[in-house]
C-alpha cells in the first residue's frame, strides 16, 4: 500500500470547511461551562444549605462517566421529555423540530461545568485566607472580596488547566459524529468513505487537530504571562 501525497492536500481542504462546526462545538460549550462550573465551585465552597448536595452529585456523575455516554442521555432522553412536557401542557413543541446541535451542546455544557468547577474550586482554596480577612478589614464584602482578589488570582493559576479542557473538549467535540453532527472527524470520515483513503483522511485531520492544539498552547502561554505578571513584580 502506498500513501497519497496529494489527496492528504485535497482531504484537508476538505475536513477544514467543517472547522467553523468545530470550534462552535467547542467553545460554546465551555463558555456556558465556565459559568455552570464557578456556580457549582462556589456552592460547594460555600456548602450552600440543599444545593451543596445537589452540586456534588452533579459533579460526580458527569465526572464519573464517559461524555459520549452524556451526549447519548441527552440526545435520546430529552426529545422524549420534550415531548411528554409538551403534551402534558399542550405546548405544541415537537422535539424532532429542534436542532441536533442543540442536544450535543448540552450535554458537552453540562459536561463541561462539571470538570471547570473542580478547577475553579482548586484555583480558589489555592488563594490564602488571610487575603479574604485582609479584604473584609478594609470594608469589603464577601462578593466585592471573591470578585476582586480572590477570582482574579484562581483565574490566572489556573489558566493551565483552562488550557487543558479547551483542548480536550477540541478533541472530544469529535464524538458529535456518532449523532450526525459533520465536525472534522466526521468530514475527514465522509472524505475517506467516498474516496476509500482512510489513512489519507485521517492524516489530514490529524495535522488540523495538531496546530489548533498548539495555536491554544501558544494563545495560553501569552495569556498566562500576561496574568500571572504579578509575581514578577509587575507587569511586563
Amino acid at each position: 500500500m502506498t500513501i497519497d501525497i496529494l489527496f492528504i492536500w485535497t482531504a484537508f481542504k476538505e475536513i477544514l470547511k467543517a472547522l467553523p462546526t468545530t470550534l462552535f462545538l467547542t467553545i460554546i460549550p465551555l463558555f456556558a461551562g465556565f459559568l455552570i462550573g464557578l456556580a457549582v465551585a462556589l456552592i460547594r465552597i460555600y456548602k450552600v444549605k440543599y444545593l451543596a448536595g445537589v452540586a456534588n452529585g452533579y459533579v460526580s456523575f458527569f465526572r464519573g462517566t464517559p461524555i459520549i455516554m452524556h451526549i447519548m442521555l441527552i440526545y435520546f432522553g430529552f426529545p422524549l421529555l420534550i415531548d411528554l412536557i409538551s403534551a402534558k401542557f399542550d405546548w405544541g413543541i415537537q422535539s424532532n423540530s429542534i436542532p441536533i446541535s442543540l442536544f450535543v451542546l448540552t450535554a458537552l455544557s453540562l459536561s463541561a461545568g462539571a470538570y471547570l468547577s473542580e478547577i475553579f474550586r482548586s484555583g480558589i482554596i489555592s488563594v490564602s485566607t488571610g487575603q479574604m480577612e485582609a479584604a473584609y478589614s478594609v470594608g469589603m464584602n464577601t462578593f466585592q472580596a471573591m470578585t476582586r482578589i480572590v477570582l482574579p488570582q484562581a483565574m490566572a493559576q489556573s489558566i493551565p488547566n483552562f488550557t487543558n479542557i479547551f483542548i480536550g473538549f477540541l478533541h472530544t467535540s469529535s464524538i458529535a459524529f456518532i449523532v450526525s453532527q459533520k465536525e472534522m472527524t466526521g468530514a475527514a470520515n465522509i472524505v475517506a468513505s467516498t474516496n476509500l483513503k482512510f489513512l489519507e483522511s485521517f492524516i489530514a485531520a490529524g495535522f488540523i487537530y495538531w496546530g489548533l492544539t498548539i495555536i491554544a498552547e501558544g494563545l495560553s502561554f501569552l495569556i498566562e504571562k500576561k496574568a500571572t505578571a504579578y509575581n514578577r513584580g509587575g507587569v511586563q
